[in-house]
């Protein structure tokens, strides 16, 4: 079983390199550029400028009721958005709740739709994209757990029956009957969170931001759970694809357009591979996959104090996890965003990652929750070790196909190449606030730098249609190298048009600029 402990975070220039200072502390973002909503195309988010989007973010989830509740010290604020923003995070997946939308049976609460769209109105405003995540665990309150309301399921627990907790209440009988009862929409309850889902769809349509609705948080297979090991059960994951398709017809009947996550059931935590999309194919357009990446070990020995070299275990799981977001990617050619991982061990966020990038694919760490609580701001949780991994240097939006990236946490050495495509926006990469102190450099071969020196989020433009390669990294660093690099390119600059004095990080200076992070 996963034990997933709830930690929370609280102009152009010639083609060459360029030195540009960057400060080398946590800076908050202005509301700047809003957020719009992605749309899926093929196998990725595309913005409404045409380029590939990468999405780099946290998850926000309150299981306690009222749940999403403005200035309650854990929902995000705007000073929250902002210290995202500017470390570089363009995505927040916010926990919504069947108990909060549908309280009572077939009645709405309108005002929790309200508090939901001003936490993601917020957010767009500093260019953050919501994905509002229909989260469970351990079914109901009637097992301790939340997510479905009492008045959905007709299961009780059993007079004297046993609750060990999260997460081994999953095999308690009366659970697993819970959960058949959803699988089978007895009592009607997938009808009802199809409408309470619609509704918040509908609530939300219109409103920058949105990246979409995952329909449901690591769901269970109820009695057929043992059927999934050890090769996942295909028998159920029919069954529920059936009621994934369910719930999308219902959310996409009050807006059609809108983005729907899937994920697969939570044996997948176990590395059980999943079989959606294999019988019946996923037809339905403006599908993603929701997989999350625990290490199972690492988190043994973190939360039960088994043995730490337990964690050495963790990329033999983990290679296993990507090697299943890999052959499902290859059998549907829907896009994946990994909505959960981490929990605080440092050295599994970094496999995480690495295997992330190699993929372009995204990510949402779990978990962060507000800094900006009664008595004042909490530390930035960001200028940790966990930040130091976490708040990476990566291209926001390419115009174009994304090709091979490499970010080394611990030097700031980034390379990027992809292949350039007509889009109304150039590509946009975004430099850490963490990882240059004493300013960074640009060197790109096939484009050039469009963005201010010392820009935090560095702009660069294709001079053909023949590949273009970036490199960032710190003054006097080899920098990172990728399969076909030619080395020696260029001459130092600031890539930035600018009068070519020295110091101000112009143009053909080759000296350390002194520009603002264009913050």
């Amino acid at each position: 079983m996963l034990i997933r402990a709830k930690r929370w975070l609280a102009g152009a220039a010639t083609v060459g390199c360029a030195l540009m200072t960057v400060p080398g502390t946590t800076a908050q973002a202005a509301p700047d550029a809003p957020a719009a909503n992605l749309r899926i195309e093929g196998s990725r988010f595309v913005d409404e400028y045409g380029r590939v989007v990468l999405l780099h973010g946290v998850n926000n989830v309150d299981k306690d009721a009222p749940y999403v509740e403005l200035g309650d010290g854990f929902t995000l604020t705007e000073q929250d958005a902002a210290l995202l923003a500017g470390h570089g995070f363009n995505t927040v997946r916010l926990g919504v709740s069947f108990d909060g939308l549908m309280p009572t049976r077939g009645i709405v609460d309108t005002a929790y739709l309200d508090r939901v769209a001003a936490v993601v109105d917020t957010l767009a405003q500093y260019g953050i994209h919501t994905l509002l995540d229909n989260h469970q665990d351990g079914l109901s309150e009637l097992w301790d757990g939340n997510g479905f309301p009492e008045w959905a399921l007709t299961t009780r627990p059993g007079a004297g029956e046993p609750n060990p907790g999260f997460p081994l209440y999953y095999l308690m009988p009366s659970m697993n009957l819970g959960w058949d009862e959803v699988w089978d929409n007895n009592n009607g309850v997938l009808d009802y969170l199809g409408q309470a889902l619609g509704a918040l769809a509908a609530r939300l349509d219109g409103h920058a931001g949105v990246l979409g609705i995952e329909l449901m948080n690591e769901p269970w297979p109820g009695t057929a759970f043992l059927s999934c090991f050890p090769d996942g059960c295909p028998g159920f994951d029919t069954k529920y694809q059936a009621a994934m398709q369910k719930l999308t017809d219902a959310v996409r009947a009050r807006d059609g357009d809108i983005p729907v996550f899937w994920e697969p059931n939570v044996t997948w935590n176990e590395t059980m591979p999943s079989n959606l999309g294999r019988n019946p194919p996923i037809t339905s357009p403006g599908i993603a996959f929701a997989p999350h990446d625990y290490c199972i070990p690492s988190q043994l020995a973190i939360y039960l104090g088994l043995p730490a070299f337990l964690r050495g275990l963790c990329s033999v799981q983990q290679d296993k996890t990507w090697g299943n977001i890999d052959s499902f990617s290859a059998r549907t050619g829907i896009p994946t965003l990994v909505t959960e991982f981490g929990d605080g061990d440092a050295s599994v966020l970094a496999q995480t990652l690495r295997r992330a990038d190699e993929r372009f694919i995204g990510w949402q760490y779990w978990h962060y929750a507000s800094r900006f609580g009664a008595g004042g701001p909490r530390p930035d949780p960001f200028l940790g070790e966990l930040g130091w991994e976490l708040v990476r240097t990566y291209p926001q939006a390419t115009a174009g196909t994304p090709g091979r990236m490499i970010f080394d946490s611990a030097t700031g050495d980034f390379a990027y190449r992809y292949t350039p495509r007509a889009a109304a926006k150039p590509t946009e990469i975004y430099v850490s606030d963490l990882h240059y102190p004493d300013g960074y450099r640009v060197r790109v071969d096939g484009g050039v730098v469009t963005s201010a020196a010392g820009a935090r989020v560095v702009t660069v433009e294709a001079s053909s249609a023949l590949p273009v390669t970036v490199h960032i990294e710190r003054p006097g660093s080899p920098g990172a190298t990728l399969p076909g690099d030619s080395a020696g390119t260029g001459s130092a600059g600031s890539g930035s048009a600018g009068t070519g004095s020295a110091g101000t990080g112009s143009a053909g200076t080759g000296s350390v600029g002194t520009a603002s992070s264009g913050q």
